[in-house]
């Protein structure tokens, strides 16, 4: 192994770790749902919007925060975004209304953690890695992530049990902070990095012009789409349909836990199948698999032992999506302006999530349950699985311009 090799694969673990926390903090939000509903009276469906405000800045400061990595380098970028996810967090347990709450989890929260998620990270690590391992390298991230969620989710609930909900935020706050030092070794990147690309260089602005008018890139937009829709409607709201089945509460957050948990090895399995196997059809079976879970989910007895298994099983595919999806954009575009062009495709994946955190807000205050979102959510699976099959995986090859 070359030297370069090795401390590509040393920032792989870091960029992990740092994606354990930030994710860590995103996917328990839905822990704090009801006992910030019980401390402010804000209600549900203020809640829900900003939970779907995050959602939605969550991936508009992707591309944003990627053009800034691909330009400046890594390292800067998410030390910003440490500070801000910070500063949102422990401001939370003060707020007082919606417009407040919207301000810190809504925007703060989501921007921080948006600095430090999968489009930076990724970009980052794959300008260092081979390109045989890169869809490998995203699986190991995407499963830190995972992980986080694994780790923080019972943590969490034992903490808003014990001590009350304003305690568990300030302790995510505090190791959100610990990890802005992890920011260091990713200092380069950008111009700097050791694979940028070997073709001619292109600008950001020109090689956005060549990914707009592909097809197969807007096929990967709109199958994340679903992604976020599903992925926002789970983590946002399973603690309330927990509750609609007169469960207890730590049902749900072991429920989250088992998710992250199986999806460290739908993560790593999806990397390892990206560089063996066509990609598209490695998203066609993971969105497929959802919308069957999601309806045998419906029709079995809610029951503990039912939500758990239906975690397991989602787990699986819960974001086992990112690396083939990173994989993709790197083989049709290379991996020069990965951040910003993966950054681009989260974005879509977040203006799902935002209608998937709203709409179930919406659905549980007008219907009393969450039945017609569980089809929907069946539904745009199905769809997600039909429109990554016209996706093709060769390189998109185009003269530079000016």
């Amino acid at each position: 192994m070359t030297r370069a090799s090795s401390s590509g694969w040393a920032l792989l673990l870091i960029a992990s770790a740092i994606l354990m926390i930030t994710m860590g903090a995103r996917q328990t939000i839905g822990l704090f749902i009801a006992p910030l509903n019980t401390a402010t009276g804000i209600g549900i469906i203020g809640i829900s919007l900003a939970a779907a405000i995050n959602q939605f800045v969550w991936g508009l400061g992707q591309p944003v925060f990627g053009a800034l990595a691909d330009r400046f380098g890594t390292g800067r970028v998410l030390a910003l975004g440490g500070m801000i996810l910070v500063a949102g967090m422990a401001l939370t347990p003060f707020v007082h209304n919606e417009l407040q709450l919207i301000g810190t989890l809504g925007i703060l929260v989501a921007f921080g953690s948006g600095a430090g998620s999968f489009s930076i990270l990724i970009g980052s690590v794959m300008q260092r890695i081979p390109a045989g391992r890169r869809s490998f390298a995203a699986g190991v991230i995407n499963a830190g992530g995972s992980f986080g969620q694994f780790v923080f989710a019972p943590l969490l609930q034992v903490v808003i049990s014990s001590f009350g909900w304003v305690t568990a935020m300030l302790t995510m706050a505090g190791f959100c902070l610990a990890a802005v030092p992890l920011a260091w070794p990713l200092r380069g990147g950008g111009r700097k990095a050791i694979n940028a690309s070997a073709a001619p260089e292109r600008s950001l602005g020109q090689q956005l012009r060549i990914a707009s008018g592909d097809r197969s890139y807007w096929c990967l937009h709109l199958g994340f789409f679903t992604c976020g829709f599903h992925i926002s409607f789970l983590v946002t709201h399973l603690p309330g349909q927990v509750h609609l089945c007169g469960l207890a509460p730590q049902v749900s957050a072991n429920a989250l836990a088992l998710i992250g948990l199986a999806n460290m090895v739908g993560s790593l399995g999806a990397g390892w199948l990206g560089a063996r196997r066509r990609m598209k059809l490695l998203l066609v079976g993971i969105y497929l698999a959802r919308a069957v879970a999601v309806l045998l989910f419906l029709a079995a007895p809610k029951t503990p032992l039912t939500f758990y298994i239906f975690a397991m099983v989602l787990g699986v595919t819960w974001l086992a999506t990112v690396p083939p999806t990173a994989g993709l954009v790197g083989k049709l575009f290379g991996v020069r302006y990965l951040a910003t062009l993966f950054g681009l495709t989260l974005l879509s994946h977040q203006i799902g999530g935002f209608f998937g955190a709203w709409l179930g807000g919406l659905a549980v205050a007008r219907f009393g349950d969450y039945t017609w979102m569980w089809y929907a959510d069946a539904g745009l699976a199905l769809f997600a699985a039909l429109i990554n099959l016209p996706i093709r995986e060769a390189r998109v090859l185009r003269p530079v311009t000016v």
